[in-house]
């Protein structure tokens, strides 16, 4: 059955791509009396319209303007539960029957998905395009992991939704629809297998496949918050896979448990299961862990994986800066940065960038001329619908005089990760170094965080390792997750250890939630360096720099922990970013400390009545009536949602 949605027009004059109203997106100036009536001027409550597809695929007009008022559909919350864009197509593979009841598959009761990068016979494999699937006949066999897990006693259920001709690592398909993340809707999934990491973190299957080339894999599950393992290089047979880069390219899988992702392992990988149970040495990436934006995040991720790895193996972790060791074990760094200074600490910092920057541009060549290789041919002649996307035109624009020289980086790559981890060692990096782009951001091919992506996922691809991304607990209400990466072909080992520590990481207790740990943290209270920060928001915020805003009134909270207003304003912003789970949480962070904070009633109604929850919406307004009788906002509010809860 197909998955595909219905199309319809969209209203006109809605070009906007904020969210606000009169009492609901204005910020609060002032500090001591936050409950303005909601009926107030401000700077910052005009008309904003927004247009987006819901994941019943119909075209729907969000505007919230001086009544806040919202048209969309009502049944968008049993919607959401019903089709989340993860499948494209449901279908049944099932398992052979067994002779014994008593002797069960080592898979049996398992449900799994597939990318529809992967041959099933009788289907199209459809590539994330239309005009592949258009222009390709039906696969005459089914890939050989497939039928190695439905023999294992596996039930394949289905194909999901990938980014067009896996060439992006944002999870967005303008033909099928983007999946929709379950960690947070407004977020992009991750690609290019979106669909099975949604598919995996909604509850839909126990595990899900999906080709790894350039992170695939590994960054939709640090996005989603789920287990995602890239096997060694060639350890699993590609056969029946749709090739995106042959040299990069490999079988992975996603689960939300480590024993599923092991046991997937013990069906899946070729090389016979290894004697080391233990790591004996574990190195932490400073530089790696340097790439990410929240000196805070990083702090706490090596933090917890240090604590967690003494606690279960009984040694302490090692730090190291990988570039560094590139710089002076790969020969073909060598020559290329002779130029840079090599005296004092300083020297050797840019040297270590520098080699890592040159990792990854190695890749990007490789990964680019290898599609091109496969694909240019095809793209050329299908005119595909839409045009071609910014991530095809990189991919097809790589200059493909460096393949030689990038091959050969390559496998000097491997050499180097080999002889620092040995048979028993760890690297241990952050999966992603920023929270996921926004749904509606502009593509961030080719900016500072992208760079910062391909860097850290390009370090397995390049070097054939094994790598496991593994989900930490949210830091405000972003995902966030580590990665374990073991030399090639210790596939086996790396699972064994993941198998340890999983249940360690998720309940260490300076886990990065909620921000500081005020237990170890007491900062000082300082009013005035909170109300200059809470002004700077402001002004931010009517420049609809929501995102700076956003920093600034996080700073305000840091320095004064206790006013609602902070809490309310920022839950102002994060509904203009479309977070409406974060929203609604600061909002009752500012009615813990302010009961008859109206605007906070205002906004975390609007943030429940966007995410489905209409009756404790209802009750929000009515809240916020009683306490102010001609609100507005409030009133217009209740008649919405009278009709959308009798429905």
């Amino acid at each position: 059955m197909s998955m595909r949605g219905r199309s319809f027009s969209t209203q006109a004059g809605s070009d906007s791509s904020s969210i606000s109203s009169r009492g609901v997106g204005s910020v609060e100036s002032g500090a001591a009396s936050p409950s303005g009536s909601g009926n107030e001027s401000d700077a910052t409550s005009s008309w904003f319209s927004y247009i987006m597809t819901p994941p019943n695929g119909l075209w729907v007009l969000l505007g919230l303007g001086i009544a806040g008022a919202f048209i969309y559909t009502r049944s968008r919350r049993k919607q959401l539960r019903k089709d989340i864009r993860a499948f494209i197509k449901y279908l049944e593979l099932l398992p052979p029957p067994t002779s014994s009841p008593a002797a069960p598959l080592p898979l049996s009761g398992l449900k799994f998905a597939v990318q529809d990068i992967f041959d099933i016979k009788g289907e199209v494999t459809g590539f994330g395009s239309p005009d592949w699937e258009r222009t390709h006949q039906a696969a005459t066999c089914t890939a050989s992991s497939i039928m190695d897990l439905v023999q294992a006693g596996a039930i394949c259920i289905g194909k999901t939704c990938m980014d067009e001709l896996g060439i992006s690592s944002n999870g967005q398909n303008r033909h099928t629809g983007t999946p929709v993340n379950p960690v947070e809707m407004s977020y992009v999934p991750g690609g290019a297998s979106s669909g099975s990491a949604v598919a995996v973190a909604s509850d839909l299957v126990d595990f899900a496949l999906g080709i790894d080339s350039s992170g695939d894999v590994r960054i939709p599950a640090a996005y989603c918050g789920v287990l995602g393992f890239r096997p060694s290089h060639g350890n699993v047979p590609c056969s029946g896979a749709i090739s995106v880069s042959p040299c990069l390219d490999t079988v992975g899988w996603f689960s939300r448990e480590p024993r599923i992702l092991q046991n997937v392992g013990k069906i899946l990988l070729k090389n016979h299961s290894s004697d080391v149970k233990r790591p004996k040495r574990v190195f932490i990436a400073d530089d790696c862990f340097n790439l990410a934006a929240s000196k805070e995040i990083r702090e706490r991720q090596i933090s917890i994986v240090s604590k967690t790895i003494e606690k279960e193996y009984g040694i302490k972790v090692s730090r190291m800066k990988l570039g560094e060791h590139f710089a002076s074990k790969i020969p073909s760094l060598k020559m290329s940065l002779v130029c840079f200074r090599v005296d004092g600490e300083s020297g050797k910092a840019e040297r270590g960038a520098s080699a890592l920057r040159f990792v990854r541009d190695a890749f990007l060549v490789l990964h680019g001329h290898e599609f091109k290789m496969n694909h240019e041919e095809w793209i050329q002649s299908a005119k595909m619908s839409g045009g071609i996307s910014v991530h095809l035109k990189r991919a097809l624009e790589m200059n493909s005089d460096l393949v030689a020289e990038s091959m050969k980086l390559r496998n000097e790559a491997r050499i180097a990760f080999n002889e620092l981890l040995m048979t028993d060692g760890l690297l241990v990096i952050p999966t992603i170094p920023t929270p996921p782009p926004a749904l509606h951001e502009k593509d961030p091919v080719d900016s500072d965080s992208d760079d910062c992506v391909t860097i850290l996922s390009c370090l397995a691809s390049m070097s054939g390792c094994c790598q496991v991304s593994i989900p930490l607990a949210k830091y405000d209400g972003c995902p966030t997750a580590v990665s374990l990466i073991a030399r090639h072909g210790a596939d086996h080992f790396l699972l064994e250890v993941v198998s340890k520590i999983f249940s360690g990481l998720q309940n260490e207790p300076e886990v990065l939630a909620n921000g500081f740990n005020h237990e170890e943290v007491k900062p000082v209270r300082r009013p005035d360096s909170a109300e200059a920060a809470k002004e700077k928001g402001n002004a931010a915020f009517k420049k609809k720099d929501y995102k700076v805003a956003l920093r600034c009134y996080t700073e305000a909270i840091q320095w004064d922990e206790e006013n609602p207003t902070y809490y309310s304003n920022r839950a102002a912003a994060y509904l203009a970013l479309y977070n409406f789970h974060q929203a609604e949480a600061d909002c009752c962070k500012a009615l813990e400390i302010d009961k008859k904070n109206v605007k906070a009633l205002l906004r975390r109604a609007t943030a429940r009545e966007f995410l489905g929850f209409y009756k404790d919406a209802d009750e929000d307004f009515r809240q916020a009536l009683v306490l102010e009788p001609t609100n507005r906002t409030a009133s217009d509010g209740i008649r919405r949602l009278k009709k959308l809860i009798l429905d």
